[in-house]
C-alpha cells in the first residue's frame, strides 16, 4: 500500500462573530467600513462592529 502526503496550504484565518455568525477575512478586508484587503484583524480600531449585527469587537472568536 502506497501512503500519499498532504500538503497544506496557510491561510489567515478569519474571527467570527459570536452574535450572528459574520466572518471577517482579512484576505477581503471590509470595504464597507474603508478596510483595504490585507488589514489583520488585530489591526482594526476599537470602534470597529461587527457590519452585520453590530456586535462589538469584543465578542468575535479566532477560527
Amino acid at each position: 500500500m502506497v501512503e500519499g502526503t498532504v500538503t497544506r496550504t496557510a491561510t489567515p484565518s478569519g474571527w467570527r462573530c459570536g452574535v450572528c455568525g459574520y466572518v471577517y477575512d482579512p484576505v477581503k478586508g471590509d470595504p464597507e467600513y474603508g478596510l483595504a484587503p490585507g488589514v489583520p484583524f488585530e489591526g482594526l480600531g476599537e470602534d470597529w462592529v461587527c457590519p452585520v449585527c453590530y456586535a462589538p469587537k469584543s465578542q468575535f472568536v479566532k477560527e
